[in-house]
Protein backbone atom coordinates (compact mmCIF):
# COMPACT_ATOMS: atom_id res chain seq x y z
CA UNK A 1 0.00 0.00 0.00
CA UNK A 2 1.98 3.06 -1.16
CA UNK A 3 0.16 5.72 0.43
CA UNK A 4 0.90 4.57 4.38
CA UNK A 5 3.12 6.18 6.53
CA UNK A 6 6.64 3.96 7.18
CA UNK A 7 7.19 2.98 10.81
CA UNK A 8 8.08 6.37 12.97
CA UNK A 9 6.29 8.78 10.49
CA UNK A 10 3.68 8.81 13.02
CA UNK A 11 5.89 10.82 15.30
CA UNK A 12 6.87 12.91 12.80
CA UNK A 13 3.77 13.82 11.33
CA UNK A 14 0.24 14.07 12.62
CA UNK A 15 -1.73 15.43 9.54
CA UNK A 16 -2.95 12.12 8.85
CA UNK A 17 -6.79 12.42 7.90
CA UNK A 18 -8.40 9.46 6.71
CA UNK A 19 -8.17 5.82 8.19
CA UNK A 20 -6.66 4.49 4.52
CA UNK A 21 -3.30 7.28 5.87
CA UNK A 22 -3.13 5.69 9.06
CA UNK A 23 -2.77 2.19 7.54
CA UNK A 24 0.10 -0.18 6.67
CA UNK A 25 0.62 -3.05 4.89
CA UNK A 26 3.80 -4.60 6.49
CA UNK A 27 1.91 -6.45 8.93
CA UNK A 28 1.56 -10.64 7.69
CA UNK A 29 -1.44 -12.18 6.55
CA UNK A 30 -3.04 -15.44 7.23
CA UNK A 31 -5.18 -17.69 4.74
CA UNK A 32 -8.07 -19.60 6.80
CA UNK A 33 -7.57 -22.95 4.98
CA UNK A 34 -3.45 -22.91 6.65
CA UNK A 35 -2.26 -24.46 9.67
CA UNK A 36 -0.93 -22.86 12.27
CA UNK A 37 2.55 -23.91 11.50
CA UNK A 38 2.76 -22.40 8.60
CA UNK A 39 1.87 -19.58 9.81
CA UNK A 40 4.31 -18.87 12.84
CA UNK A 41 7.07 -20.07 10.23
CA UNK A 42 6.25 -16.89 8.28
CA UNK A 43 6.14 -14.58 11.05
CA UNK A 44 10.30 -14.92 11.93
CA UNK A 45 10.73 -14.85 7.82
CA UNK A 46 11.30 -10.52 7.84
CA UNK A 47 10.52 -7.54 10.30
CA UNK A 48 6.89 -6.46 10.35
CA UNK A 49 5.03 -3.21 11.32
CA UNK A 50 2.50 -5.06 13.92
CA UNK A 51 2.19 -8.57 14.63
CA UNK A 52 -0.51 -8.09 17.65
CA UNK A 53 -3.22 -8.19 14.86
CA UNK A 54 -3.06 -10.85 11.83
CA UNK A 55 -5.60 -10.13 9.18
CA UNK A 56 -7.49 -13.29 7.46
CA UNK A 57 -7.86 -13.09 3.76
CA UNK A 58 -8.97 -15.14 0.57
CA UNK A 59 -6.82 -16.40 -1.68
CA UNK A 60 -6.52 -13.97 -4.74
CA UNK A 61 -9.20 -11.55 -4.03
CA UNK A 62 -7.54 -10.39 -0.36
CA UNK A 63 -11.17 -10.19 0.66
CA UNK A 64 -10.97 -10.15 4.25
CA UNK A 65 -12.62 -13.16 6.17
CA UNK A 66 -11.58 -12.80 9.68
CA UNK A 67 -8.83 -11.61 12.41
CA UNK A 68 -6.29 -13.63 14.20
CA UNK A 69 -4.82 -12.30 17.75
CA UNK A 70 -1.04 -13.00 17.94
CA UNK A 71 -1.94 -14.63 21.54
CA UNK A 72 -4.46 -17.06 19.87
CA UNK A 73 -1.68 -18.24 17.39
CA UNK A 74 0.89 -18.95 19.72
CA UNK A 75 -1.08 -20.90 22.40
CA UNK A 76 -2.54 -22.78 19.65
CA UNK A 77 -0.82 -26.64 18.20
CA UNK A 78 0.78 -26.39 15.11
CA UNK A 79 -2.15 -28.25 13.20
CA UNK A 80 -4.96 -26.09 13.63
CA UNK A 81 -6.44 -24.27 11.25
CA UNK A 82 -6.81 -20.12 10.98
CA UNK A 83 -10.35 -20.47 10.56
CA UNK A 84 -10.92 -22.49 14.22
CA UNK A 85 -8.59 -19.29 15.72
CA UNK A 86 -10.12 -16.13 14.18
CA UNK A 87 -12.72 -13.25 14.58
CA UNK A 88 -14.88 -13.67 11.53
CA UNK A 89 -16.45 -10.79 12.20
CA UNK A 90 -14.17 -8.28 12.98
CA UNK A 91 -14.68 -4.18 13.12
CA UNK A 92 -13.51 -2.44 9.97
CA UNK A 93 -13.38 1.08 8.50
CA UNK A 94 -13.53 1.87 4.87
CA UNK A 95 -10.57 3.67 3.84
CA UNK A 96 -12.21 7.15 3.51
CA UNK A 97 -13.85 7.31 7.31
CA UNK A 98 -12.00 9.81 9.56
CA UNK A 99 -8.81 9.20 11.39
CA UNK A 100 -10.61 9.72 14.74
CA UNK A 101 -13.73 8.12 13.99
CA UNK A 102 -11.80 5.08 13.18
CA UNK A 103 -9.81 4.92 16.38
CA UNK A 104 -12.78 5.54 18.81
CA UNK A 105 -14.76 2.70 16.56
CA UNK A 106 -11.57 0.82 18.21
CA UNK A 107 -11.81 2.07 21.46
CA UNK A 108 -15.74 1.15 21.53
CA UNK A 109 -14.43 -2.05 20.40
CA UNK A 110 -12.15 -2.85 22.49
CA UNK A 111 -9.91 -3.32 19.60
CA UNK A 112 -5.97 -3.25 19.53
CA UNK A 113 -5.54 -2.90 15.46
CA UNK A 114 -8.62 -2.01 13.08
CA UNK A 115 -8.46 -3.29 9.13
CA UNK A 116 -9.42 -1.00 6.29
CA UNK A 117 -10.94 -2.24 3.81
CA UNK A 118 -12.57 -1.14 -0.07
CA UNK A 119 -16.09 -0.82 -0.69
CA UNK A 120 -15.89 -4.90 -1.93
CA UNK A 121 -14.85 -5.52 1.59
CA UNK A 122 -10.86 -6.32 0.29
CA UNK A 123 -8.11 -5.93 2.31
CA UNK A 124 -6.13 -2.71 2.34
CA UNK A 125 -3.90 -2.36 5.11
CA UNK A 126 -4.04 -2.49 9.07
CA UNK A 127 -3.91 0.31 11.49
CA UNK A 128 -1.55 -1.11 14.20
CA UNK A 129 -2.43 0.05 17.91
CA UNK A 130 0.50 2.66 17.97
CA UNK A 131 -1.11 4.97 15.60
CA UNK A 132 -4.40 4.21 16.64
CA UNK A 133 -2.94 5.75 20.51
CA UNK A 134 -0.90 8.52 18.66
CA UNK A 135 -4.43 9.87 17.13
CA UNK A 136 -6.41 9.92 19.90
CA UNK A 137 -3.81 11.46 21.89
CA UNK A 138 -3.60 14.36 19.04
CA UNK A 139 -7.26 14.93 18.45
CA UNK A 140 -7.41 15.05 22.46
CA UNK A 141 -5.03 18.00 22.35
CA UNK A 142 -6.37 19.42 19.83
CA UNK A 143 -9.95 19.60 21.09
CA UNK A 144 -8.77 20.87 24.19
CA UNK A 145 -7.12 23.65 22.52
CA UNK A 146 -9.92 24.54 20.85
CA UNK A 147 -12.64 24.53 23.48
CA UNK A 148 -9.91 27.18 24.77
CA UNK A 149 -11.46 29.04 22.68
CA UNK A 150 -8.14 30.54 20.89
CA UNK A 151 -5.61 27.87 19.31
CA UNK A 152 -6.87 25.79 15.75
CA UNK A 153 -4.87 23.05 16.34
CA UNK A 154 -2.88 21.20 18.53
CA UNK A 155 0.40 21.70 16.76
CA UNK A 156 -0.88 25.38 17.60
CA UNK A 157 -1.23 24.80 21.17
CA UNK A 158 2.16 22.83 21.41
CA UNK A 159 3.86 25.76 20.15
CA UNK A 160 2.24 28.50 22.11
CA UNK A 161 4.08 26.91 25.88
CA UNK A 162 7.11 27.96 23.82
CA UNK A 163 6.55 31.34 22.03
CA UNK A 164 7.26 34.85 22.74
CA UNK A 165 5.52 37.22 24.79
CA UNK A 166 4.00 39.68 21.55
CA UNK A 167 2.84 36.16 19.73
CA UNK A 168 1.40 34.84 23.12
CA UNK A 169 -0.52 38.07 23.45
CA UNK A 170 -1.45 37.64 19.98
CA UNK A 171 -3.32 34.53 20.10
CA UNK A 172 -4.82 35.39 23.44
CA UNK A 173 -5.77 39.22 23.47
CA UNK A 174 -8.65 39.25 21.13
CA UNK A 175 -10.24 36.75 22.25
CA UNK A 176 -10.36 38.13 25.49
CA UNK A 177 -11.10 41.61 24.07
CA UNK A 178 -14.58 39.71 22.78
CA UNK A 179 -15.00 39.08 26.54
CA UNK A 180 -14.71 42.14 27.61
CA UNK A 181 -16.98 43.61 24.58
CA UNK A 182 -19.65 40.84 26.48
CA UNK A 183 -18.85 42.87 29.48
CA UNK A 184 -19.86 46.25 28.65
CA UNK A 185 -22.87 44.47 27.04
CA UNK A 186 -23.85 43.10 30.37
CA UNK A 187 -23.41 46.22 31.83
CA UNK A 188 -25.73 47.79 29.15
CA UNK A 189 -28.86 45.46 30.01
CA UNK A 190 -28.23 45.67 33.87
CA UNK A 191 -28.40 49.28 33.08
CA UNK A 192 -31.48 48.95 31.09
CA UNK A 193 -33.13 47.52 33.94
CA UNK A 194 -32.32 49.65 36.61
CA UNK A 195 -35.82 50.37 37.81
CA UNK A 196 -36.22 46.80 38.26
CA UNK A 197 -32.96 46.48 40.76
CA UNK A 198 -33.72 49.54 42.58
CA UNK A 199 -37.27 48.31 43.69
CA UNK A 200 -35.24 45.16 44.87
CA UNK A 201 -31.49 45.58 45.34
CA UNK A 202 -31.41 42.37 46.51
CA UNK A 203 -31.81 40.54 42.81
CA UNK A 204 -28.34 41.61 42.38
CA UNK A 205 -27.16 39.02 44.70
CA UNK A 206 -27.92 35.69 42.75
CA UNK A 207 -26.67 37.57 39.38
CA UNK A 208 -23.12 35.36 39.78
CA UNK A 209 -24.85 32.42 40.98
CA UNK A 210 -27.38 32.34 37.64
CA UNK A 211 -24.37 32.99 35.21
CA UNK A 212 -22.20 30.87 36.38
CA UNK A 213 -24.67 27.64 37.24
CA UNK A 214 -25.93 28.42 33.33
CA UNK A 215 -21.97 28.56 32.18
CA UNK A 216 -21.28 25.54 33.64
CA UNK A 217 -24.54 23.40 32.63
CA UNK A 218 -23.24 24.98 29.32
CA UNK A 219 -19.58 23.88 29.50
CA UNK A 220 -20.58 20.32 30.43
CA UNK A 221 -23.09 19.98 27.30
CA UNK A 222 -20.92 21.63 24.74
CA UNK A 223 -18.46 18.99 26.04
CA UNK A 224 -20.72 16.18 24.98
CA UNK A 225 -21.75 17.51 22.26
CA UNK A 226 -18.56 18.27 20.56
CA UNK A 227 -17.11 15.00 21.69
CA UNK A 228 -19.83 13.13 20.38
CA UNK A 229 -20.00 14.67 16.56
CA UNK A 230 -15.93 14.19 16.39
CA UNK A 231 -16.60 10.41 16.82
CA UNK A 232 -19.64 9.93 14.78
CA UNK A 233 -22.09 9.42 17.36
CA UNK A 234 -25.53 8.53 16.16
CA UNK A 235 -26.70 12.60 16.21
CA UNK A 236 -30.74 12.40 16.70
CA UNK A 237 -29.73 10.26 19.51
CA UNK A 238 -27.65 12.17 21.11
CA UNK A 239 -28.93 15.24 21.00
CA UNK A 240 -32.45 13.91 22.76
CA UNK A 241 -30.89 12.64 25.88
CA UNK A 242 -28.52 15.99 26.49
CA UNK A 243 -31.72 17.79 25.96
CA UNK A 244 -33.48 15.78 28.37
CA UNK A 245 -30.59 15.30 30.27
CA UNK A 246 -30.20 19.78 30.58
CA UNK A 247 -34.19 20.08 30.96
CA UNK A 248 -33.79 17.77 34.15
CA UNK A 249 -31.21 19.64 35.56
CA UNK A 250 -32.90 22.52 35.27
CA UNK A 251 -35.89 21.40 36.78
CA UNK A 252 -34.52 19.73 39.42
CA UNK A 253 -32.46 23.39 40.36
CA UNK A 254 -35.28 25.25 40.24
CA UNK A 255 -36.85 22.88 42.33
CA UNK A 256 -34.42 22.76 45.24
CA UNK A 257 -33.45 26.74 44.80
CA UNK A 258 -36.80 27.66 45.38
CA UNK A 259 -37.23 27.05 49.18
CA UNK A 260 -34.31 27.85 49.86
CA UNK A 261 -34.73 31.23 48.80
CA UNK A 262 -38.19 31.43 50.25
CA UNK A 263 -36.92 30.46 53.45
CA UNK A 264 -33.67 32.36 53.53
CA UNK A 265 -34.97 36.08 52.70
CA UNK A 266 -38.47 34.90 53.26
CA UNK A 267 -39.84 36.32 50.31
CA UNK A 268 -42.09 33.97 48.07
CA UNK A 269 -41.62 36.43 44.83
CA UNK A 270 -38.09 36.56 45.07
CA UNK A 271 -37.66 32.66 45.04
CA UNK A 272 -40.19 32.41 42.08
CA UNK A 273 -38.22 35.00 40.25
CA UNK A 274 -34.89 33.06 41.34
CA UNK A 275 -35.82 29.48 40.68
CA UNK A 276 -37.78 30.46 37.46
CA UNK A 277 -34.78 32.36 36.57
CA UNK A 278 -32.25 29.24 37.18
CA UNK A 279 -34.59 27.03 35.08
CA UNK A 280 -34.77 29.16 31.75
CA UNK A 281 -31.30 29.86 32.15
CA UNK A 282 -30.10 26.08 32.35
CA UNK A 283 -32.97 25.24 29.68
CA UNK A 284 -31.36 28.30 27.32
CA UNK A 285 -27.54 26.90 28.08
CA UNK A 286 -28.26 23.56 27.21
CA UNK A 287 -30.21 24.88 23.57
CA UNK A 288 -27.20 26.72 22.88
CA UNK A 289 -24.51 24.15 23.73
CA UNK A 290 -26.34 21.80 21.27
CA UNK A 291 -27.31 24.13 18.61
CA UNK A 292 -23.62 25.69 18.07
CA UNK A 293 -21.77 23.02 17.57
CA UNK A 294 -24.50 21.17 15.29
CA UNK A 295 -24.79 24.42 13.29
CA UNK A 296 -20.97 24.39 12.80
CA UNK A 297 -20.88 20.53 12.34
CA UNK A 298 -23.34 21.23 9.62
CA UNK A 299 -21.09 24.02 8.16
CA UNK A 300 -18.35 21.70 7.91
CA UNK A 301 -16.08 23.90 10.75
CA UNK A 302 -15.04 22.02 13.48
CA UNK A 303 -17.68 22.04 16.36
CA UNK A 304 -15.34 22.77 19.09
CA UNK A 305 -15.13 25.99 17.83
CA UNK A 306 -18.50 26.65 19.55
CA UNK A 307 -16.62 26.54 22.97
CA UNK A 308 -14.54 29.37 24.35
CA UNK A 309 -15.01 32.46 25.23
CA UNK A 310 -17.74 33.28 22.43
CA UNK A 311 -19.71 30.94 24.00
CA UNK A 312 -19.15 31.65 27.32
CA UNK A 313 -20.02 35.69 25.85
CA UNK A 314 -23.59 34.58 24.32
CA UNK A 315 -24.83 32.66 27.41
CA UNK A 316 -24.11 34.86 29.89
CA UNK A 317 -26.20 37.74 28.07
CA UNK A 318 -28.88 34.74 27.46
CA UNK A 319 -28.75 34.14 31.42
CA UNK A 320 -28.97 38.06 32.35
CA UNK A 321 -31.61 38.82 30.00
CA UNK A 322 -33.87 36.17 31.15
CA UNK A 323 -32.87 36.96 34.46
CA UNK A 324 -33.94 40.77 34.58
CA UNK A 325 -37.04 39.83 31.96
CA UNK A 326 -38.40 37.39 34.65
CA UNK A 327 -37.95 39.86 37.34
CA UNK A 328 -39.72 42.53 35.77
CA UNK A 329 -42.46 40.32 34.79
CA UNK A 330 -42.80 39.13 38.12
CA UNK A 331 -42.57 42.07 40.40
CA UNK A 332 -45.34 44.14 41.23
CA UNK A 333 -44.80 47.37 39.46
CA UNK A 334 -44.31 50.33 41.49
Amino acid sequence: MSSAPTPGAIGRDAAFESAASLATDAVPLAHADEPVAELRARLGARRWDCVSDIPVVERGTRRLVGLLQIEDVLAASGESAVATLMDADPPTVGHGIDREHASWKAVQHRESALVVIDDDGRYLGLIPPHRLLHTLLAEHDEDLSRLGGFMKSAEEARHATEEALPWRLWHRLPWLMIGLAGAFVAAGIMGRYEDTLSHMLVLSLFVPGIVYYADALSTQTETVVVRGLSIGMPLRRMLWREAGTGLLIALLTALVVYPLVRFGWHDATLALIVALSLFVACAVATTVAIVLPVLLWRMKLDPAFASGPLATVIQDLLSLLSYFAIATALLPSS
